[in-house]
């Protein structure tokens, strides 16, 4: 007779719209869970999800309850369904759970606590939706899954007395990201008119991504030199940005280029055509895009805050994101010294080979079975 396989389902709110951070690490890391065949996946949505099809093949098994909005679908109709369906256990890779008591054990997912270090750079909508719900969410959690330690610290901070059911899974990067053949490379840099290689951010154009102290750094840097590599910027395009989209406008015939947000195919290309990634963001939970253009070859150069440093560790350049000076001084030394910008790319290399799906896939199955075995 099979086994049976414990029932899990996830919520898959962040896979409705358009790809960010945690629509990225949803999808990559539910997909690795599927690959591991330890559990029967439900995937659960208020509205259908883009790109069904890998996670179908895989045995996921998903399904939408229309509902107008994401939040009152969690809430009101996502409880009694767990109990209908028989679910072992509920996993919530966006921040929050039902407020009331669930049937079945819970696990939540926290990215980061930048609505409550800097809740300034956030939208009152986002604020809405997190902040009536976060404390409650992280206390009813059986288990509760910070992405890094820095978050975890600041779930310490915040949220004192839940070490014991706190677990670090890092995220990862997807095999794809890897490094261009010369020839590739070469033939990537022409195709944008940069023979030489670009500078690259890649990210939200929002406030907490610290992008005009790029645009500080590269201005400083070209007024000094006959020539200096282009910059491009990818990414969605974010909230309270429009100073940034008219100055980002007025160097548009610079060398300056804004691509907005890149299928994955494209966005890989993208880095592995770049001279320096940079990334400067005041803060983050993780910080996947360096970690992705390490995994290209690309030498970065980041912040020194948050848990920037606990993911590129002493294989990329750190700065103040309050510097423009040290950053500049940054892409300096690396556009200069071919040695340096050559060892950092390659222990870049092999630092992002320490971060794979597969391995946070069955970091995080352990913490549900470890759950599924107190039952």
């Amino acid at each position: 007779m099979p086994r049976k396989l414990p029932r899990i389902a996830v919520d898959l709110r962040a896979l409705v719209p358009p790809p960010t951070g945690i629509g990225v690490y949803t999808r990559s890391l539910l997909t690795a869970l599927a690959r591991l065949e330890s559990a029967d996946y439900r995937g659960w949505a208020h509205r259908p999800i883009r790109q069904p099809e890998e996670l179908e093949r895989l045995g996921v098994e998903l399904a939408t309850q229309q509902s107008p909005l994401g939040l009152l679908w969690q809430q009101l109709r996502l409880p009694p369904r767990l109990r209908k369906d028989g679910i072992d256990l509920f996993w919530s890779p966006l921040m929050t759970l039902p407020m009331w008591r669930t049937s079945v054990p819970t696990v939540v997912t926290v990215h980061d606590l930048t609505v409550l270090t800097h809740p300034e750079t956030h939208r009152l909508k986002v604020r809405a939706s997190l902040l009536p719900f976060l404390r409650r969410s992280i206390e009813r959690a059986t288990a509760i899954v910070a992405i890094s330690q820095a978050t975890a610290g600041d779930l310490r901070r915040f949220f004192p007395g839940n070490e014991h059911r706190t677990h670090v899974v890092y995220n990862g990067v997807a095999p794809d990201f890897s490094p261009g053949l010369p020839e590739e490379i070469q033939e990537i840099r022409h195709q944008r008119g940069a023979p030489e290689g670009y500078l690259l951010y890649v990210g939200t154009l929002e406030p907490r991504k610290n992008v005009d102290r790029i645009l500080d750094a590269w201005e400083s840097l070209r007024a000094q030199r006959l020539e200096f590599p282009p910059l491009v910027i990818a990414g969605a395009p974010g909230w309270r940005n429009s100073a940034l989209r008219q100055r980002l406008e007025n160097l548009a015939g610079q060398g300056v280029e804004v691509l907005g947000h890149l299928g994955r195919s494209e966005l890989i290309r993208l880095y592995q055509g770049a001279r320096i990634f940079l990334y400067p963001s005041l803060y983050e939970g993780f910080g996947l895009p360096p970690l992705e253009a390490m995994a290209c070859g690309i030498p970065v150069i980041v912040s020194n805050v948050s848990s920037l440093p606990e993911v590129v560790g002493e294989a990329g350049l750190q700065v103040s994101p309050q510097d423009p000076e040290a950053l500049a001084g940054a892409i300096a030394a690396l556009l200069d010294e071919a040695p340096l910008a050559a060892r950092l790319a390659a222990d870049g290399l092999r630092r992002a080979r320490r971060f794979s799906w597969d391995r946070s896939a069955r970091e995080m199955e352990a913490v549900f079975f470890e759950i599924l075995g107190r039952r």
